[in-house]
């Protein structure tokens, strides 16, 4: 099958027909995850489940260190620590 990219402002748009999308087991509305292997765009139905926290941070090889820093004088309704009362 042939299609046409169509310009859609900052973006293209690839039409799929009916076909194609059911053959893939695809719907309205899924999220899908769009990478790129040896010259092919691979479309794929995201995964539903959420990465764990070692995943995430999965070949991170950095040296920060959590610490504390000061984001200005309050502005609006923060809680004062001297002050609960307000």
């Amino acid at each position: 099958m042939q299609t046409t990219i169509i310009p859609a402002g900052d973006f293209c748009v690839i039409p799929l027909p009916e076909p194609i999308l059911e053959a893939a087991q695809f719907e309205e509305n899924d999220i899908v995850q769009v990478t790129v292997e040896y010259n092919k765009i691979v479309i794929q139905k995201a995964s539903k489940r959420h990465q764990t926290l070692e995943e995430r941070f999965e070949g991170y090889s950095g040296d920060y260190k959590c610490e504390e820093w000061d984001t200005g004088p309050a502005v609006g309704r923060e809680i004062i620590k001297d002050d609960y009362s307000k």
